[in-house]
């Protein structure tokens, strides 16, 4: 599966990428494919690998911050790997093609 989130510290004002770095910090120790852009962190892996990431890195957020709002999708499909990385190439390729 793959989960597309987004960790935000509420009432710490509104520089929050000390913050949002706690969070992205435990997703890369973890191991498991990751990709992170301006807006979200993605993390592939199995069901319950992925939701204990997502889990650690709300808590190293939550640490800091009296409150913590969690933006998730998750894309489940069991028997496919390299996702983050072979959606991205099927997109690129449909775009060289046209």
């Amino acid at each position: 599966m793959i989960v597309a989130f987004s960790v935000t510290p509420l009432g710490v004002g509104e520089d929050v990428g000390e913050y949002v770095a706690d969070a992205v910090r435990v997703v890369r120790e973890s191991g498991l494919p990751n990709r992170t852009d301006a807006m979200f962190t993605s993390v592939e892996g199995e069901w319950d690998e992925v939701m204990d990431v997502v889990r650690r890195a709300v808590a190293a957020v939550e640490a800091r911050a009296p409150r913590v709002s969690l933006v998730l999708k998750a894309d489940i499909r069991p028997g496919v790997t390299d996702g983050l990385t072979s959606k991205v190439e099927t997109v690129e390729r449909h775009l060289s093609a046209g």
